[in-house]
């Protein structure tokens, strides 16, 4: 049953913060975006704010079609708090576009917070699927069925020879873009990963940093998806995207085994200073933080440290920055204050399992 509110945010983790999702020692994360515009308005870049509205209140409405079973929140965003706004793009489930525009802007989202759908963000509709590890095929389906499901009452803005109209030209089509996120130290350590990076660049995927575009990538972390949306169908591109994640999975673990066949001892040494400072140090920025982190889970990943180890990093990519921190914490921090609560949430989470 859909219920329709804005009551405050209560959930820590999504799903794909847990973990536990396939071929999790590469790909953290797979998401699959579909760009839907309502065929009667504006596109959100020449509307009215009272456009906007009129549209927020359509989609409002049409919760009710959503996929039986499933418990959604429909989040007007002008009625929810600023840091709440920013801990949603911190956990990957909103822009930074569509927080900008909290006066006529809302997000939906399901119980896990797998699904989210932004409203007025570059189009009016776009939907989400975020699922742990590398699963395209899941993220897939569940975004079909969401969109057929808010299709239903909603009359997208279709072309028969086009498709579907969007803001952007590179989402006109199919408005498909499948992403993973890929945790890729072995290619960074070894220099491998600029010239691959630009190969996949040239063969029509885009590569980007963490947060997407614009975003660099830290952590060791890269978001890769398909550039063009217009041509094939959703299925043909996911087949495509999928393609692409498992060279970038071979590649990233041929590179983890030259790390450990090189100097054993040296990568070792890196991984429990890493270990070493994540538990001791008593402050610590959210770049070095996510520096050590990726250590600490390529060292778990390649079994250099017990394995348990390394399930803490999908979700202290996200606890440790600044909106989510303050969340944990509940309270308002300074630069300072951060970095001293940012270094006593990861020792303890790593200690502690807390």
């Amino acid at each position: 049953m859909s219920r329709h509110s804005a009551a405050p945010f209560n959930k820590t983790l999504s799903r794909w913060m847990t973990g536990g999702g396939p071929c999790e020692d590469v790909v953290v994360s797979t998401r699959v975006r579909l760009a839907r515009n309502l065929a009667q308005y504006p596109f959100p870049p020449s509307a009215r704010r009272e456009d906007a509205l009129a549209v927020r209140g359509a989609v409002q409405r049409s919760l009710d079609d959503l996929p039986d079973g499933g418990d959604y929140e429909f989040y007007p965003l002008d009625r929810v708090e600023e840091i709440d706004r920013w801990v949603l793009v911190e956990k990957h489930l909103a822009s930074p576009q569509l927080v900008g525009r909290a006066d006529c802007t809302a997000i939906i989202l399901d119980a896990e917070e797998s699904i989210s759908v932004m409203v007025n963000e570059e189009d009016h509709l776009r939907i989400q699927c975020l699922v742990p590890g590398f699963d395209l095929e899941s993220a897939w389906s569940l975004a079909d069925t969401v969109d057929d499901s808010l299709g239903a009452g909603l009359e997208y803005a279709f072309d028969e020879d086009f498709g579907y109209l969007t803001a952007c030209p590179s989402n006109v089509g199919t408005g498909f873009r499948g992403s993973v996120m890929a945790h890729l130290p072995g290619l960074v350590h070894t220099g491998q990963i600029e010239p691959l990076m630009s190969g996949l660049n040239k063969a029509g995927a885009l590569v980007r940093g963490v947060f997407g575009e614009g975003s660099k990538a830290e952590g060791n972390l890269f978001q890769v998806s398909n550039r063009i949306s217009l041509g094939s169908s959703e299925d043909e591109m996911a087949a495509n995207l999928a393609g692409v994640a498992r060279e970038l999975m071979s590649r990233e673990r041929s590179a983890r085994e030259a790390l450990l066949n090189g100097n054993r001892y040296e990568l070792e040494d890196r991984v429990y200073r890493a270990y070493g400072l994540l538990t001791n140090a008593r402050k610590m920025s959210s770049e070095e933080a996510l520096d050590l982190l990726s250590m600490l889970r390529l060292g778990s990943d390649i079994n250099i440290l017990p394995g348990g180890l390394g399930d803490a990093f999908p979700e202290l990519l996200v606890r440790i920055r600044r909106a989510s921190l303050q969340r944990v914490v509940g309270e308002r921090l300074d630069t300072n204050q951060r970095d001293i609560r940012r270094a006593t949430l990861v020792r303890n989470r790593l200690l502690n399992d807390g």
